[in-house]
């Protein structure tokens, strides 16, 4: 370790859980941040946790004075329950996060987002998610990376039925998809947090869209 630090926001969400575990099992990082809405159960003595409000995120400011800010936070409309609700989550705090993150001069931002993100898609949540990572590419940050995944397994709190279905035949689904179809294989939650560490290990500067069969490679190489 080099005195490295690192924020985490959305650390009790699928990814962002499993992200702190490796970050907190590689020991790239000497102090890890959590931004959290209430305490969370863990075992190192690594992680800061900072029980905070999300909407006074401007409050917290100084807790951005650290060389990496990964952004794992994300809702549904269901659990949301109103379209204003989501994008308060999903757009406004991510875009709030990046823009304290671009005012301390980060090192890097690593962002989760969408398979299918675009500002000018017609799909709600996909078009959301797409102005994310445009408004995000126009902070100029030194280096940003958009992790995009596809339909994501893992143990979730909250039962999704669709997802829950998907996951059952995704095993014997993911082998047929093939060449361009590769991105459309689910992946687990934990192997996009493993690829926002390692590259995060190797940064370069400038931005960076990483799709989920590419995460699924870096993965594999490092197993």
């Amino acid at each position: 370790m080099e005195n490295k630090t690192a924020l985490v926001l959305g650390a009790s969400g699928l990814v962002g859980a499993a992200l702190v575990e490796i970050l907190v099992s590689r020991d790239y990082y000497q102090q890890i941040h959590l931004l959290v809405r209430k305490p969370l159960q863990l075992a190192s003595g690594r992680c800061i946790q900072h029980v905070i409000d999300m909407d006074e995120l401007q409050r917290y400011n100084h807790l951005f004075e650290v060389n990496d800010v990964f952004c794992c936070l994300g809702t549904t409309i269901k659990k949301a329950k109103s379209r204003e609700a989501f994008l308060r989550v999903d757009y406004d705090y991510p875009v709030e996060a990046g823009q304290l993150a671009a005012q301390h001069h980060v090192e890097g931002y690593y962002i989760v987002t969408a398979m299918g993100a675009s500002s000018r898609s017609s799909i709600f949540y996909s078009r959301v998610k797409g102005e994310v990572e445009d408004k995000l590419a126009s902070l100029q940050l030194r280096s940003l990376h958009i992790f995009r995944p596809s339909l994501l397994t893992g143990n979730r709190e909250e039962y999704r039925f669709g997802e829950r279905v998907a996951e059952k035949i995704s095993p014997f689904l993911n082998p047929l998809l093939v060449g361009p179809l590769k991105n459309y294989r689910s992946i687990k939650a934990s192997t996009v947090a493993l690829s926002m560490a390692l590259t995060a290990e190797k940064p370069l500067k400038g931005t960076y869209v990483h799709s989920s069969h590419q995460m699924a490679d870096q993965a594999a190489r490092h197993s």
